[in-house]
């Protein structure tokens, strides 16, 4: 197991954490925009999305050569977005994603 990558789990925490805490943190949220209040809103599932798009879609060897990568988890992308478009729940389109990327590593997908 790699340990390589934490700091930069690190550093995208503290750079992304004040942007999920100011509607917290932040007195009168509630009297701007909607548009603005919507804004505040999808930071945390954009820049989710935007990890996982990355990570699914460019797959680097151990050259360090990048490649697009095809595999079960497009699908389970796929299905994450379609389950949270359609139930309008986070949570439970990330547990539809996980399960069938784990259940698709697990057959050799």
């Amino acid at each position: 197991m790699s340990t390589q990558l934490v700091g930069l789990a690190i550093l995208m925490g503290l750079v992304t954490y004040p942007w999920r805490a100011l509607p917290l943190l932040a007195p009168g949220m509630e009297r701007l925009s909607p548009l603005a209040q919507a804004y505040l809103r999808l930071v945390a599932p954009a820049t989710l999305a935007a990890l996982a798009a990355a990570n699914i879609a460019v797959a680097v060897d151990a050259g360090g050569a990048r490649s697009l990568h095809v595999g079960v988890e497009w699908l389970s992308l796929a299905a994450c977005v379609a389950l949270v478009a359609w139930r309008r729940n986070l949570f439970a389109g990330l547990v539809v994603a996980v399960l069938i990327a784990a259940g698709g590593r697990a057959i050799g997908a």
